[in-house]
């Protein structure tokens, strides 16, 4: 019974102690990517896994380390985040089935394009996966694309560049089209791409916000009421 609640406490540091890893990790990151997008998709997987059979332990790691480096910060190289992720949890003393646990999950959590076929599922993955998201849908969504369009320095909008619908993995990664444009090629897609009930029903009210959204953007463009 004390080793029982010796663990327990000692998940409840390790916990904290990622939270100030990630932190600390991720200071002075990109807006869209930085320590809050992590902790917005940490307070959502909690929320979503009340409904879910989960290990929490593995969803609370999974979720704040699933972003602790994103490839596309690091020249398209999708081995550093697992990387980073393993060492840490190495030094916390995690048992070596959960790290390997969360290395999948961040190396399958991505949309890559809608066109990537994901390798590994779990629930824990699931649960994660749709917390990620719905941070990319609805106001916030908007809020990092943009952000992330200006961080890159691309066109707002280009009515003679056509979204791409059927873009490879690679293609995806390489993108320079406009902002507007990801919105159809990811933003508008993810409402269907939900894994769990509660995932669903919080993606269909944030999917009608950015519809809304994406006509009144039209409206002002084409100097309409």
């Amino acid at each position: 019974m004390q080793d029982f609640y010796f663990w327990i406490m000692n998940k409840e540091q390790i916990i904290q102690n990622t939270i100030e890893f990630v932190k600390d990790t991720l200071k002075g990151a990109e807006g869209g990517h930085d320590f809050f997008h992590i902790e917005r998709v940490y307070k959502n997987a909690l929320l979503i896994a009340e409904d879910e059979y989960v290990d929490m332990f593995v969803v609370s790691l999974g979720a704040l380390l699933h972003d602790i480096a994103d490839s596309k910060f690091y020249n398209g190289d999708e081995t550093v985040g697992p990387q980073k992720a393993r060492v840490f949890l190495e030094s916390q003393m995690v048992p070596e089935e959960i790290i390997t646990h969360i290395e999948k999950i961040i190396t399958n959590i991505s949309f890559k394009g809608g066109n990537f076929e994901q390798k590994f599922t779990s629930p824990e993955l699931d649960v994660i996966q749709d917390a990620d998201r719905l941070d990319a849908i609805g106001a916030v969504g908007i809020a990092r694309c943009f952000n992330y369009g200006g961080f890159k320095n691309r066109e707002l909008y280009n009515p003679e560049i056509r979204p791409n619908l059927n873009m490879t993995k690679e293609e995806y990664k390489k993108s320079t089209a406009p902002t507007i444009n990801h919105f159809y090629e990811k933003l508008l897609l993810l409402k269907d791409k939900m894994n769990t009930q509660a995932g669903k029903a919080i993606a269909a009210e944030r999917h009608a916000y950015m519809e809304g959204f994406l006509q009144q953007f039209y409206n002002e463009w084409n100097g309409k009421v």
